[in-house]
């Protein structure tokens, strides 16, 4: 995807301000608000803008325990990769998923409401993940630098 010095000055005001209207962000990068307005737009058609987001303040009570799980599979083979990623993706516990280099083959970040819930998700999700052969979980204290991607 190309991306030239005005579109990643655009993603990098949204990226601070995904709420900034057309004509402030058009201001700040130097063009009308019409050729603003087409870039933006083909940057989210092209996929380079994929969304907008809320961040939510943690102590609003409303984020949760952020979990940080490394998985292993018993394999690491495609088929074993594919049907793994597959099924996480149907998981909405499950908010980020990386495949790493390493001791583990999965890093998850997953966010839940109590512990009680995180025994659930781990019992009857976590488990249940095709090929899986070992669940190590890390709870965060807080977090000291929070991406601002959501």
């Amino acid at each position: 995807m190309d991306v030239d010095g005005i579109d990643e000055r655009i993603i990098g005001h949204l990226r601070a301000d995904g709420r900034m209207s057309n004509a402030d962000l058009a201001a700040a990068v130097g063009l009308s608000p019409s050729a603003c307005l087409r870039r933006v737009r083909a940057l989210e058609s092209r996929g380079v803008i994929r969304g907008y987001t809320a961040i939510i303040d943690s102590r609003s009570g409303r984020q949760g325990i952020v979990v940080f799980v490394q998985i292993s599979l018993e394999r690491q083979t495609d088929d074993f990769l594919g049907r793994f990623e597959k099924a996480a993706r149907r998981c909405p516990e499950i908010r980020e998923c990386y495949l790493m280099t390493g001791v583990a083959d999965y890093q998850l970040r997953l966010v839940v409401a109590d512990m009680t819930e995180y025994e659930r998700v781990h019992r009857d999700v976590l488990s249940a993940l095709p090929g899986v052969s070992r669940i190590q979980s890390s709870f965060t204290i807080r977090a000291v630098i929070q991406p601002m991607e959501g």
